[in-house]
């Protein structure tokens, strides 16, 4: 048997596999360079060219006809405009609605439902409601809250007609019963990545904790919800961004009613694209909708990896 001796331990290279791999030579790295270009020019394409041209129309005075260079006028008007902080009242109680209703809920029935021997089934009667669109949603629950709806008459026939309400006529309320029924249809997507990410959870793990003595919410709180971390900034980051650009529900819905009282930035660019005819002006508030929506996943992210 060979002995390896300090001297032939001086004279092995210094360079080892790991670190001569890393030292990509110029075919490869062109190599990669043109399996990327095509996805990168698709995203340029259908993403950064649009925002571009958008960012363009915004700097000017536009209503279809004709076109004046108006600067920084639109976002000026934007920002001053009365109802501008009730829209951004709206928007962030969105985004606190569903984080505190979908992701809380969908990590709940996951975890819950995880072990049960008909779970499955109780699952699939929960997620069904992510295969309807938002435009079905919206539908649906019109016909739950309008005035003469499903609610109003079930309250009636129990005696509780002092509670009924008009539902979608008034804000906050409407706003809020808007999020439940948002809240009703993507409480399965959250529902799934959640299973998702238990099945990632090892076994020994779940195993060696309850050796330890940990059951119920201990073991949840210490050892299940610690492991789902990595699951859990994609539920929450995926919920941010679609609570920020919330459209088809409020518009079926209310219409941002009464008045613009429960519009949020996305039916506030939609009004003044296609309603008021106000092209630069709705282009200004898609420009401030998506340097939201792209500064906040950034924020999120960051503070996320960070953390890491």
């Amino acid at each position: 048997m060979s002995v390896l001796t300090p001297a032939a331990e001086v004279e092995r290279p210094a360079s080892t596999p790991a670190t001569g791999s890393a030292r990509r030579s110029p075919r490869s790295v062109l190599a990669i360079a043109l399996f990327l270009t095509p996805a990168v020019g698709l995203v340029a394409l259908l993403m950064i060219v649009p925002f571009l041209d958008t960012a363009y129309r915004s700097f000017f005075a536009d209503n279809g006809f004709t076109r004046t260079f108006v600067g920084f006028d639109n976002y000026v008007t934007l920002f001053t405009s009365a109802g501008f902080g009730q829209t951004l009242v709206n928007t962030l109680m969105w985004v606190a609605g569903t984080l505190a209703l979908p992701v809380l809920i969908g990590l709940l029935i996951a975890v819950g439902t995880h072990d049960l021997r008909w779970g499955a089934v109780a699952r699939f009667s929960l997620v069904l409601p992510y295969a309807l669109s938002g435009a079905a949603t919206a539908v649906v629950w019109m016909f739950v809250l309008r005035d003469d709806g499903a609610l109003n008459s079930a309250l009636a026939a129990l005696g509780l007609s002092g509670l009924e309400q008009g539902w979608l006529l008034e804000w906050p309320l409407n706003t809020l019963v808007m999020i439940v029924a948002s809240t009703w249809q993507g409480t399965g997507v959250a529902v799934i990545l959640f299973l998702i990410g238990l099945q990632a959870i090892p076994p020994s793990t779940i195993e060696a904790a309850k050796l330890d003595g940990a059951t119920g919410v201990r073991l949840f709180w210490n050892i299940t919800l610690p492991q789902l971390r990595p699951i859990t900034v994609v539920v929450v980051g995926i919920s941010v961004v679609n609570s920020l650009k919330t459209f088809d529900i409020v518009w079926l819905l209310s219409k941002g009613g009464p008045g613009t009282a429960s519009e949020t930035l996305a039916l506030t660019m939609y009004r003044e694209t296609f309603t008021l005819a106000r092209y630069g002006a709705g282009a200004a508030v898609a420009v401030v909708l998506t340097v939201v929506v792209v500064a906040v996943s950034w924020l999120y992210l960051r503070r996320q990896l960070k953390s890491d």
